[in-house]
């Protein structure tokens, strides 16, 4: 069953937003993979993302991670396949455009 429009919004809300970012399109999840808002659902892109729960079958703990990363409710923590690449990127700065990384 597709999320609906209103709970995706939500949800992408709660990404991480960056400073020189445009928050409307680009967001970091738990792990600091990079995300694109139009790419919800997109498991081939390298910045699709999903929904994960932090609490078992509570919607409000729903959060954005990219579709490589999880969260793993039994032991609270997420699990990061891939973060965002900072390689030869100043720490006050971020990669523009943005890419991932393997972790």
């Amino acid at each position: 069953m597709a999320a609906n429009l209103d709970l995706i919004d939500v949800v992408w809300e709660r990404g991480r937003v960056l400073p020189g970012a445009d928050a409307a399109l680009w967001r970091q999840d738990a792990c600091g993979a990079w995300m694109h808002r139009e790419h919800y659902g997109h498991e081939n892109s390298d910045f699709g993302w999903k929904m994960e729960s932090l609490a078992a079958g509570d919607s409000g703990s729903l959060r954005p991670f990219n579709v490589r990363n999880r969260y793993d409710v039994a032991n609270g923590r997420a699990h990061c396949s891939i973060t965002a690449d900072r390689s030869k990127v100043p720490a006050e700065r971020y990669a523009n455009p943005p890419r991932n990384r393997e972790v």
